[in-house]
């Protein structure tokens, strides 16, 4: 069933994992029910355990990946694409991803993880509503930044509780 994707994202997500469906503890799967509103976004997030292949059902959705690196002067890879109902993307193991709808309606998506007990880390929320906070003057450096900017950002994430 579809939950309420009233937020400040406009996605909502309905996991069956290994909490809500525990036939499925030890077998290393699961899945979740994505929906999204028009424009709704699931945010630049990770699974640190395990990997993700997503199928669009209905909709249309903008997704992508970004590449880690391991040797100097190499850049981080976008690997993006739009979907459209019955196409599948993969999202390898750790890597920054995200979803947005492109379209003016709504999207439906399922996706399969390869852990019975996915992992989750939305990096907006991880970096500036993580409790207690980051000190501003590593964030502030590390997005090359004022002090200010960070100190906005981190109360929008006060104010709405993340």
């Amino acid at each position: 069933m579809p939950g309420s994707a009233l937020n400040q994202f406009g996605v909502t997500v309905v996991a069956a994992n290994a909490y809500t469906l525990p036939g499925i503890n030890t077998l290393g799967i699961s899945l979740a029910r994505i929906d999204y509103l028009p424009y709704g976004l699931n945010a630049p997030h990770t699974n640190p355990r395990e990997s993700e292949i997503l199928v669009v059902l209905e909709g249309m959705l903008y997704v992508g990946f970004v590449t880690s690196t391991s040797a100097p002067n190499v850049k981080n890879r976008l690997f993006s694409k739009i979907l459209h109902p019955g196409d599948v993307f993969v999202f390898p193991m750790g890597l920054i991803h995200f979803q947005l709808n492109v379209g003016k309606t709504k999207a439906i998506a399922f996706a399969a993880f390869s852990s019975q007990l996915p992992g989750l880390n939305i990096i907006p929320n991880a970096l500036f509503g993580s409790h207690p906070p980051i000190n501003d003057d590593i964030l502030a450096k590390a997005f090359q930044v004022d002090k200010k900017v960070v100190d906005y950002i981190q109360s929008e994430f006060e104010r709405d509780n993340f």
